[in-house]
Parts: structure tokens; C-alpha cells; sequence
């Protein structure tokens, strides 16, 4: 007899619509909704009648020319990325992957992504973790799309943590890190690049620089959270 699969949150019977999410706990996820910013879908409160672009992308605008995010980097999504991503927990990749689809449908052209790409580990933590995040969930929404994932970045120097720093720093701390893979060539292309959350968006615009730099017509973001 198969064991019922287990809810991500409540550890109870999940549901139908997702693998591992029963309804109760699939309501509690705050998926991102208007208004946030056109550029870098950065959640703002209030009501804003007209199309709005939040204070750091008009002060610099960003390399990528749209970020979105499924939910919002707290609660239960939180607890799935970081077990995702940190424990182990590759079976979430699926019901995060259905979840950023779901975005990307609502935000994106599907049709005209030329190409799907993803945020890189180095080498060295990549053996340590034995996998990348971002990979995995690329390959899911490439799944999705009846497309594969290319390797179209390396990431050139390890980096320190994010974690616990200011814009400005994690700006700093991803500077010329990234490059085009000599094999991928995205001269004129739409990209989708995804990773798994999106804070300040240092990273996603270090790499949307780096493929324009190479070429790119186009670098969409898609991210499951947004920090």
C-alpha cells in the first residue's frame, strides 16, 4: 500500500492540485500582486492608478528588462526554497516549478522566450551542494514549455553570502563574476533566466549584463519568491 504524500506545511494528507501542498496550506502563500514595479516587480503598498517604477530602477535602470516573482519570500514558501535549496528537498521542485509557471504564463510571452536560462553556482559549491537550485527549476518550467535548459552563464569566482548585505555590497560582491558560456551564443535572443529568489535582483541584473553584453535582445527574470 503507497503512504499518502505528505503536506510541505502541515505535514497532513496533500491535496490534488499540487504534489506536495495540501489546499488549506496553498492558500497561505502570498502570491505577488499589482501594484509592484513594471521593471523589477518589487511589491508596493497602496493603490497607484498608473503604471509605476519604484525609486531604484529610476535611479539605475536595470540590465534585465522584466523581473516577476511567483510569491513572496515568506511563511511556507520561504521554508519550502530553503529546504529546497539547502535540506535536500528536491521532491518540492515540481510544486515550486507550478508555481513560477503560473507566473510566467501570467507576465511572459511563452512563445518568444528563444531561449531558458538559469543563475550559476561556482564549481566548488556546486560539488558541496551536489546541486544547483536554480538548474532544477529552470528544468522544471523548461519542462512546462517542451523546451531544455541551456548553459548559457559560468559563474567565474566564488561569492560570499548575500545574506547580510546592503544593496550596495551584494551589487559589489557579484561585479564580474558572471560570464557567457563560449558555447552559447544569445546574439539577438529572448532569454528567460531563472533562479530562486530575488532580493535586491544584484545577481539576476549581473547576468542580464553579461548576456547583453554578449548580445541578448531580451532577459526576462523569472523567480519563485521575491525577497
Amino acid at each position: 500500500m503507497a503512504f499518502p504524500r505528505p503536506c510541505a506545511g502541515c505535514h497532513g494528507r496533500a491535496g490534488d492540485e499540487f504534489l506536495y501542498l495540501c489546499w488549506d496550506c496553498l492558500t497561505t502563500i502570498r502570491l505577488v500582486q499589482p501594484p509592484y514595479c513594471l521593471l523589477c516587480g518589487d511589491p508596493v503598498c497602496g493603490a497607484i492608478e498608473n503604471e509605476y517604477i519604484c525609486s531604484t530602477c529610476k535611479q539605475r535602470r536595470p540590465f534585465f528588462d522584466c523581473a516577476r516573482s511567483a510569491a513572496l519570500y515568506n511563511g511556507l514558501i520561504k521554508e519550502m526554497i530553503l529546504d529546497f535549496k539547502y535540506r535536500g528537498a528536491l521532491w518540492l521542485g515540481p510544486d515550486l516549478g507550478q508555481l513560477m509557471f503560473a507566473c510566467l504564463r501570467t507576465h511572459f510571452r511563452a512563445p518568444e522566450i528563444d531561449r531558458i536560462a538559469y543563475v550559476p553556482l561556482h564549481k566548488t559549491k556546486e560539488r558541496q551542494r551536489t546541486y544547483n537550485q536554480s538548474f532544477l527549476l529552470a528544468k522544471e518550467i523548461a519542462g512546462r514549455l517542451g523546451r531544455r535548459v541551456d548553459d548559457c552563464l559560468i559563474r567565474m569566482q566564488p561569492t560570499d553570502s548575500q545574506t547580510h548585505l546592503t544593496s550596495a555590497e551584494r551589487a559589489d560582491n557579484v561585479r564580474n563574476k558572471f560570464a557567457v558560456n563560449r558555447l552559447c551564443d544569445p546574439e539577438g535572443e529572448r532569454i528567460l533566466l531563472v533562479d530562486d529568489v530575488m532580493t535586491t535582483g544584484a545577481t539576476v541584473n549581473e547576468c542580464a549584463r553579461v548576456l547583453k553584453k554578449a548580445g541578448a535582445q531580451e532577459v526576462l527574470v523569472l523567480t519563485a519568491a521575491r525577497g
